[in-house]
């Protein structure tokens, strides 16, 4: 049926297109309103279709329009444009009516314009897409007589608020190349409850601007802005993005819940909060929701204690949950760590039970003006992922993965990058590890600017080293676990701690024997008596 009904809006498209182009001529529209336009042709560059048309030197100082239709269902509207004879001195303008009026109106100053739902370039209004015959309105400045600019349209429509599926234009990497990028997934505005001081000493809702500024002075690679239940940040987001090229603004919300808070990142569609057991059933039908439309989730601030000063600050579903539906648990935030709390306790308990979850960090901060040295400023704690690239895609790409450690203290250089090797395999954190009964394996752990901390070895939660660890003494260091393993499901990761066993790098785990499918349901418990760990 979901086919059928592409299929049908397709030609429903094609349908309308067709007649735009036929009964919109000049003799409808005031004089000189349509510029001289080629029939729509497909586009192998990823946009829906390309239009493309000639401005001549008659049409100097008047406004043209290029018609092109929008089915129903699109979420976001976007075009580029382009055009010749600028060094005739040729200066056309960009705008964008939609069937109710202008859009968009950038002057000569943009070449890309996105119109969607909750978020659009400086110049435009976001809101709802209306169905039917959109324009590219092209003002003509200057174009000298006897000239003829040849224009090329780019339109893309898409149909989803996952960042995935967004026009190639708008989700270039801000970097290329695979690397460690440093981030902070967990951070509020004042598009929900983020104070600030006002000119006077006030605290008012403190503009996001200053949370993305602060962020920047950090060092970080990447942001989320996770405002509770809001997705107003997003219009704001993509102002900011352009001046901010040096750090990855990640679309996301806290969806806020009387049983939960779950970080949702990558989607600008609305997911819906009201669980209430009538318009949101439970919270499996939440992550089913989040999941349809492109978002990764994860459980927040897990162990907090919830009642009447924060009520669903705690995980507390009210009806067994589907643990296979999220993607990672916020291991360290940075609001309960001030107060001595941890999350590792909920983390262990879920992986011992067989599910597989991302652990990450966040600093959950409300307030962006507060010292960056302090705990819960923004980047402490700092989630670092292994990516092919700095992109959206690519960061929960590797969030997905697992190829992640948490910076806990929130540094600009410390690294822990661990690694297996079996009879037949080298894996990464993250990875699974397939392991005969009586096989070798030995586990690696790279660590870089943690001199004077002590790496300790964690299988299935226990400690799989003495007490005591390893004590680290070099700025560069590399130490191994020698394994022998009984052919049973483990998971093994390596942490870092500084004095007074405070935790400064948590890695995730690898895990060994653990199939295809994501258990999660404890039908086959880790094995957890015992180990055979060699030192």
């Amino acid at each position: 049926m979901l086919a059928l009904r592409k299929r049908v809006l397709a030609a429903v498209e094609a349908i309308t297109l067709v007649l735009v182009l036929l009964f919109l001529s000049p003799c409808g529209l005031p004089c000189g309103a349509l510029a001289q336009q080629a029939p729509p042709v497909a586009d192998s560059s990823g946009s829906d279709f390309v239009l493309q048309g000639v401005v001549r030197g008659s049409q100097n100082q008047s406004y043209v329009q290029v018609p092109f239709a929008v089915p129903v269902g699109t979420e976001r509207v976007t075009i580029t444009f382009s055009y010749t004879e600028k060094e005739q001195h040729t200066a056309l303008d960009l705008g964008l009516l939609d069937p109710a009026g202008l859009r968009c109106w950038s002057g000569g100053n943009k070449s890309t314009l996105t119109v969607g739902l909750s978020d659009a370039t400086p110049s435009c209004l976001p809101g709802a897409i209306p169905s039917g015959t959109w324009n590219v309105l092209i003002g003509v400045p200057n174009i000298r007589a006897g000239v003829e600019s040849h224009y090329t349209i780019h339109v893309y429509l898409t149909r989803t608020g996952a960042v995935a599926a967004l026009p190639p234009v708008l989700r270039e990497p801000l970097r290329a190349g695979p690397a460690w990028f440093r981030g902070d997934p967990h951070m509020h505005t004042a598009h929900s409850d983020g104070q600030c001081p006002s000119q006077t000493g006030k605290m008012v809702p403190c503009p996001l601007f200053f949370t993305v500024d602060a962020a920047a002075r950090r060092g970080l690679d990447f942001i989320a802005i996770t405002d509770h239940n809001a997705s107003s940040q997003y219009d704001e987001m993509r102002e900011l993005q352009p001046y901010f090229d040096k750090l990855l603004l990640i679309p996301g919300r806290e969806i806020t819940t009387f049983q939960g808070h779950i970080n949702f990142l990558g989607s600008t569609d609305f997911v819906d909060f009201r669980l209430d057991g009538k318009t949101v059933p439970d919270v499996n039908a939440l992550l089913e929701s989040a999941a349809q439309v492109g978002a990764i989730t994860s459980i927040n601030h897990p162990l907090s204690p919830s009642g009447e000063i924060c009520l669903g600050c705690g995980w507390k579903p009210k009806t067994p949950l589907d643990m296979r539906l999220l993607t990672g648990v916020e291991v360290v935030n940075g609001g309960s760590e001030q107060q001595g709390l941890s999350d590792l306790p909920f983390w262990n308990r879920e992986l011992n039970r067989g599910c597989r979850l991302t652990g990450i960090g966040g600093s959950d901060n409300h307030r962006p003006m507060q010292l960056l040295d302090q705990i819960g400023s923004i980047g402490s704690p700092t989630t670092v992922v292994f990516a092919a690239e700095l992109s959206t895609s690519a960061i929960l790409d590797g969030i997905r993965a697992g190829h992640v450690f948490i910076d806990v203290v929130g540094t600009r250089d410390r690294l822990l990058v661990v690694t297996a090797h079996g009879h037949s395999q080298s894996v990464n954190a993250g990875d699974k590890l397939n392991s005969a009964s009586a096989d070798h394996v030995e586990f690696s752990a790279h660590v870089t600017a943690a001199a004077g901390g002590t790496l300790h070895w964690v299988e299935d939660g226990q400690d799989a080293t003495p007490a005591a660890g390893t004590a680290i003494s070099t700025a560069d260091a590399t130490e191994t676990l020698p394994w022998t393993s009984d052919g049973r499901r483990h998971w093994f990761r390596a942490q870092v701690a500084g004095p007074g066993g405070k935790l400064w790098l948590i890695g995730n785990p690898i895990y060994v024997n653990w199939g295809v499918a994501n258990d999660c349901n404890g039908n086959q418990p880790v094995h957890v008596e015992g180990t055979k760990t060699a030192r």
